[in-house]
């Protein structure tokens, strides 16, 4: 019962319930990624991504980044978008997490460039 209500008001665990019959009566699946996000467009032009598990937009990689947001891409269209050995997998938004990013992160954070007067 706590999982009914969950899914119907609360859109940050997966689509709602609205999501879902938009999706069954005017979406058109046009694919998959390898996150397993499914991408759906709309006879009037419209498109959305259902997230397999937690919402997270920077979870949508490069090879779709473009379609969503309506840029052409001409790249795409003619190549097969390839991965290099050199290139790292993709990686959702780490902000706030242990593997975020920052300055010094691994120096001594009371180490400073400069002295502090002494009166």
């Amino acid at each position: 019962m706590l999982t009914l209500f969950k899914k119907i008001f609360t859109w940050w665990n997966q689509d709602t319930i609205g999501t879902k019959v938009k999706t069954i009566f005017f979406g058109k699946l046009v694919g998959k990624d390898s996150f397993g996000n499914k991408y759906y467009e709309s006879k009037k032009g419209k498109r959305w991504v259902i997230y397999s598990n937690e919402v997270d937009a920077s979870k949508i990689p490069v090879e779709w980044y473009s379609w969503i947001h309506f840029t052409p891409n001409k790249i795409e269209k003619i190549h097969e978008l390839k991965k290099y050995s050199w290139q790292k997998t993709h990686q959702p938004n780490l902000t706030g997490t242990d593997k975020a990013f920052y300055p010094n992160k691994n120096n001594d954070i009371n180490k400073k460039k400069y002295k502090v007067w002494k009166n």
